[in-house]
């Protein structure tokens, strides 16, 4: 006689143990082999209990790239506060930036993908703009050629997250080499150019970015 499931869900909350699921998918199976069968059986409910929470596989992978980008931005934040304005803190963000990336390459890859997450959800957008945030703060004030040129604050911040973004993926697809334990040779401080700040405009911050594509600057 068949033993029941004892693993099989029952009532509680269903969607963070749907995201929860999704997040253990990611980390053991990769991003492309997710599916909303797989988790919904990693949970125990059939593949329709999740349609009352979200849209489709569409709907959860968006929720668990919401997540992601609540957490990326917690590892951004670490040691960042405890830091005056200035080099500090530019280490510390984008240190955590990195090392997020690298502990969790295919949650990374989702949060980035326009084809896998509803990019207008509005949760997924506070979280990421909160990540953005983080960074955006620590490229504010930042001494370098185009610091004043025309819409300078923005070239600022996309200058730096290009660096930083771009560093991890390179990592992450192992097109550039890492030490045996995983961990980068190079940290953000050994990489990238050593920026100093312009002290005055450490006391203000710019308002963000409004336009899209061929937006006057």
């Amino acid at each position: 006689m068949l033993k029941k499931n004892s693993k099989k869900y029952h009532h509680g909350d269903l969607k963070s143990a749907l995201i929860d699921a999704g997040l253990a998918e990611l980390e053991e199976k990769g991003l492309e082999s997710v599916g909303l069968r797989s988790i919904c059986a990693r949970v125990g409910v059939s593949p329709t209990a999740p349609k009352n929470h979200f849209d489709g596989l569409r709907g959860l992978l968006t929720a668990i790239a919401t997540v992601g980008f609540e957490r990326h931005a917690a590892e951004m934040r670490r040691g960042v506060e405890d830091q005056p304005p200035g080099k500090a803190r530019l280490d510390a963000a984008c240190n955590g930036y990195l090392r997020f990336a690298l502990e969790n390459p295919e949650l990374f890859k989702l949060m980035f993908s326009s084809t896998l997450c509803n990019a207008d959800d509005p949760d997924l957008k506070r979280a990421a703009w909160d990540s953005y945030t983080v960074l955006r703060s620590v490229a504010h004030g930042l001494d370098w050629d185009k610091a004043e040129a025309p819409g300078g604050p923005w070239r600022t911040e996309w200058m730096l997250w290009s660096m930083v973004h771009g560093y991890a993926m390179l990592l992450i697809e192992g097109q550039i080499r890492r030490n045996e334990d995983g961990t980068p040779l190079f940290d953000a401080a050994g990489l990238f150019p050593d920026f100093g700040y312009i002290e005055e405009k450490l006391k203000t911050m710019p308002p963000p970015f409004q336009g899209r594509g061929s937006a006057q600057i």
